[in-house]
């Protein structure tokens, strides 16, 4: 899987995304198609993230386990990996050391 380095004739939101005390930060980016993505940083902790849209998770750079909403085993990302997570659920991630840098796809 290849994971985008840029996207081109995108409307850029200024204000950011900030979770988590500043500990989990994106931008948000609107298509002409309707499309919204997210460009972010996670800093080391362990966060819980509730899902209203279906979202695909590609990793930039840096590293992260997840553990979907009820199940027990966490897997590890890194660069070039990605994970989806179903509508109307939830995961927990962890970045234990630098920061992990993703695109977050939101899907109707």
């Amino acid at each position: 899987m290849s994971i985008p380095t840029e996207f081109r004739s995108v409307t850029a939101i200024t204000k950011a995304n900030v979770y988590f005390d500043a500990k989990v930060v994106s931008h948000s980016l609107l298509f002409p198609d309707g499309q919204k993505k997210t460009l972010g940083l996670i800093y080391p902790g362990k966060f819980h993230f509730g899902t209203e849209k279906a979202e695909r998770m590609e990793i930039v750079a840096g590293q992260c386990s997840v553990k979907p909403d009820g199940q027990t085993i966490r897997h590890i990302y890194s660069p070039g990996e990605a994970f989806e997570v179903p509508a109307k659920s939830g995961f927990e991630i962890e970045v234990k050391e630098g920061i992990c840098e993703y695109i977050c796809s939101f899907f109707p």
